[in-house]
């Protein structure tokens, strides 16, 4: 996931942000008792390397700064805490952005939750309420070409390869990444998302 820029707050991206549930996860807005959680699994050079805005090295200080953020109105756009439903614990954050290019998923996954398929269940439903609460006809997703697990995310959610750009990362610098698009008529006929 790469998010490049700070919102330019177009109104008919909008959303209310309702909590959503998937199978396994619950995703809601990030709360003060989140920050021990969000610090620690975002003290990782590994997360804070794939994306541009979160910097490394990453405290209490940051969390607080990072919750404080998702307070403030937006006028488009959501950011989710992604936490497990049966136990509420906080694994990781995900959301839509308003970028230069439209709207933008984004996620990351603290390293321990890794290989679980929770990155893929975030990204499906943060999909389906980008469609079902704007009016978009494309969504936009990035990530760094080295990230291959990423990757096999954006491709379960039915995105398209569209290029390579440029993305300036706090913790890793300018570094390439691939962008992808998935456009409503694909995001129809898809669905219903694939387990696996």
């Amino acid at each position: 996931m790469v998010a490049e820029k700070e919102e330019s707050e177009d109104e008919s991206l909008r959303i209310d942000c309702p909590v959503l549930v998937t199978e396994r996860l619950v995703l809601r807005p990030p709360h003060d008792d989140d920050i021990p959680d969000l610090a620690a699994l975002a003290a990782n050079r590994r997360i804070a390397e794939m994306l541009a805005r979160m910097p490394h090295p990453y405290g209490i200080r940051e969390a607080r700064a990072f919750i404080e953020m998702t307070r403030k109105q937006r006028a488009a756009g959501c950011v989710y805490a992604v936490t497990v439903a049966e136990t509420g614990a906080f694994i990781g954050s995900a959301g839509l952005n308003d970028t230069e290019r439209g709207l933008e998923l984004g996620y990351w996954i603290g390293e321990p939750h890794w290989g679980s398929g929770y990155a893929t269940e975030a990204a499906h439903a943060l999909v389906d309420l980008a469609f079902r609460a704007t009016d978009i006809q494309v969504l936009h997703v990035a990530c760094r070409v080295i990230n291959d697990a990423s990757r096999r995310v954006i491709h379960k959610c039915g995105f398209q390869y569209a290029g390579q750009g440029m993305m300036d990362s706090i913790a890793a610098g300018r570094t390439p990444v691939e962008r992808y698009t998935l456009d409503r008529k694909t995001w129809i006929g898809l669905r219903t998302w694939p387990r696996d």
